[in-house]
């Protein structure tokens, strides 16, 4: 009869066994550890001086009026800056609640999930539902986000005014999906109807970022070359750029 191994050496007693806790454990903690340091210190780096919390300080009279002015702009006959207070050390601005010009992240989150569900709405009404609509919804509405936040930031960086907060860029771009929701909304009745909100609201997010970048660098960025006309074109680039991306994220 072969020699039985010794009680606690199986499968149990190999996975408790010194070696797991002190090799591949150590491992384990050196490498996970060092991977959430990493991830930490870049979101750090990535929100340096920034308070999230500032861009849900809202109220509901805020939210109407912020919708009013992206989808019709030129209604807004009040001025486009943001109202500053000087604090102990430094400026700071007023949050959304009482300044309808300051950036939020709510109606861009919002607007992101208004995006999937009539997007998948969309397509499930003309027999093409599937659960991988919801997905492929999901990842249009991002892909049209970061392409906005690449267009806004990479126009900064060329005219030398990267210092604008990336979370200012991520709400400023993330407007764009109001616009594009009511594009989608509009493709549920008509195509003709469609193809009218498609014009209007990336005409009309054209002019909001226009009067938006052009108060950041009249307001608060102070290291962009301001006898430059570069910076004139890169606002109409932007602007003209809004109707192609929108339709580009918008078509079934």
């Amino acid at each position: 009869m072969p020699p039985q191994p010794p009680p606690g050496s199986g499968d149990s007693a190999f996975y408790n066994s010194d070696l797991i806790r002190t090799g591949l454990g150590a491992y384990g903690e050196k490498l996970f550890g060092s991977s959430k340091d990493y991830v930490q210190s870049n979101i750090s780096r990535f929100l340096a001086g920034q308070d999230i919390h500032y861009y849900f300080q809202l109220n509901e009279q805020y939210v109407k009026n912020k919708l009013k002015i992206i989808l019709f702009p030129f209604l807004h006959k009040g001025h486009w800056t943001r109202i500053a207070e000087q604090v102990a050390g430094g400026i700071t601005y007023k949050p959304p609640r009482y300044d309808i010009n300051a950036p939020d992240l709510y109606i861009p989150l919002m607007a992101l999930a208004t995006y999937v569900v009539l997007r998948c709405y969309a397509l499930g009404f003309t027999g093409k539902f599937s659960p991988a609509v919801m997905q492929s919804s999901f990842s249009h509405g991002i892909g049209a986000w970061l392409v906005e936040v690449i267009l806004v930031k990479g126009m900064l960086f060329a005219v030398g005014s990267g210092e604008v907060p990336w979370l200012d860029t991520l709400a400023y771009s993330g407007y764009s999906l109001v616009g594009m929701s009511v594009s989608i909304a509009a493709t549920i009745s008509s195509k003709y109807l469609f193809y009218f909100a498609l014009l209007w609201t990336g005409i009309c997010m054209g002019v909001f970022l226009v009067k938006t970048l052009k108060r950041v660098f009249l307001a608060e960025v102070r290291s962009y070359e301001r006898d430059s006309s570069k910076h004139h074109y890169l606002l109409l680039f932007v602007a003209i750029a809004q109707v192609p991306i929108f339709l580009w994220f918008t078509r079934l």
